[in-house]
């Protein structure tokens, strides 16, 4: 069963897990979305759809041809993102709340915990970092799939939004990803033509812009810095869909997990540690797409 963080956050009867799993997701974005599977092992062997078998019409007495599709054969490894969080025994003796401080320092490791996988998430790159997944920027590498704005970068338009959005198969995105400075730009156009980006309350309730009905998510662990031929302030947006061989989603094996170290030894300080064995699977290159070489 493929649930999203948020989701399995309300299954657990562990206050602090719920805690800190309920951080990550409201600091990182792309999680209020992703779903996410069990794995065993260390890694998910899985066949990416290719190309699909072709259909034909038949006369009676036609002679049928077999068509099958094709696959690409991938393997997405787990990778370990963590951190320690070290509660000092005299603050936590004097503090007047134990679990208050307890809970905030926890919460801090909680949201760098959050801002790795953000950044994974689209920069990732294993052949560079063994130690990150793959990112949604090496993932995507089929021309058909990538929205370019030209050699040196160009200028985000509407049109070119539709035909960004239209590479995404079958219908249509669950989400647009993008940063402050894109959003920015896009409601600029949407203004010029006579109409703004729609907005409504998620369940964090916070306002969500949408795009022709598709949430529009901004995220920091999007750069405005990349290079594009002589351009060096580009940035890249992303659509995608969800879902157990049909789109991306993320894999793991045993979830967030928190547990408590206990005393240090040469620290005056008690440490939790908060660990994900986690990774990211695209199981059609058409369920994504990016836009890349977006200017200022």
């Amino acid at each position: 069963m493929a649930l999203t963080k948020t989701e399995a956050a309300k299954l657990t009867n562990d206050m602090l897990l719920a805690g800190v799993v309920e951080t990550i997701v409201q600091e990182s974005p792309v999680l209020r979305y992703l779903p996410f599977m069990e794995v065993q092992g260390n890694e998910l062997r899985y066949n990416q759809e290719a190309t699909n078998p072709a259909a034909s019409f038949y006369d009676v007495g036609d002679t049928w041809t077999e068509a099958t599709p094709t696959f690409n054969s991938r393997t997405a490894a787990l990778r370990i993102i963590g951190g320690d969080a070290d509660i000092d025994a005299f603050l936590q003796q004097t503090y007047s709340s134990v679990q208050d401080l307890e809970a905030a320092i926890i919460a801090e490791r909680a949201k760098a915990v959050a801002y790795a996988f953000s950044d994974s998430f689209y920069n990732g790159d294993s052949s560079a970092n063994p130690k990150q997944f793959d990112g949604l920027k090496k993932l995507i590498t089929s021309p058909s799939q990538i929205e370019d704005l030209g050699a040196n970068g160009g200028n985000l338009t509407l049109d070119a939004m539709d035909s960004f959005l239209d590479r995404v198969k079958p219908g249509r995105p669950d989400v647009i990803l993008c940063s402050k400075r894109t959003r920015r730009k896009l409601n600029s156009l949407r203004r010029a033509s006579g109409s703004v980006l729609e907005t409504d309350v998620d369940q964090f309730g916070r306002h969500v812009l949408y795009y022709d009905g598709i949430p529009v998510e901004v995220d920091d662990s999007i750069s405005d810095s990349e290079t594009k031929g002589t351009a060096n302030n580009c940035s890249t947006m992303y659509a995608v869909k969800f879902g157990f061989q049909t789109g991306l989603m993320g894999i793991e094996n045993g979830g967030i997990q928190v547990e408590e170290v206990g005393m240090l030894e040469t620290k005056n300080a008690r440490r939790w540690r908060i660990k994900w064995y986690v990774g990211l699977v695209l199981f059609r290159e058409i369920a994504a797409a990016k836009m890349v070489g977006i200017l200022p």
